[in-house]
């Protein structure tokens, strides 16, 4: 795992799409922006865990290992 520190405005790039900037800090909150093109999906930890955990559910499941 990379860590980073940012300051209030700045940013972390990803590849030459992706740029995640430090919009506002608070307390222990931080509210980031996200600069991404549509083809790729942003969700928060949580939801990303919802949504496999219904396509796990909704996947039968597939013959046993022999």
């Amino acid at each position: 795992m990379l860590v980073l520190g940012r300051k209030r405005d700045e940013v972390v790039r990803i590849r030459d799409d992706i740029v995640i900037k430090v919009v506002e800090i608070r307390g222990d909150k931080v509210r980031l922006g996200i600069v991404a093109p549509g083809d790729i999906p942003v969700h928060r930890g949580e939801v990303y865990d919802a949504i496999q955990e219904e396509l796990r559910k909704a996947t039968p499941p597939g013959p046993p290992p022999f």
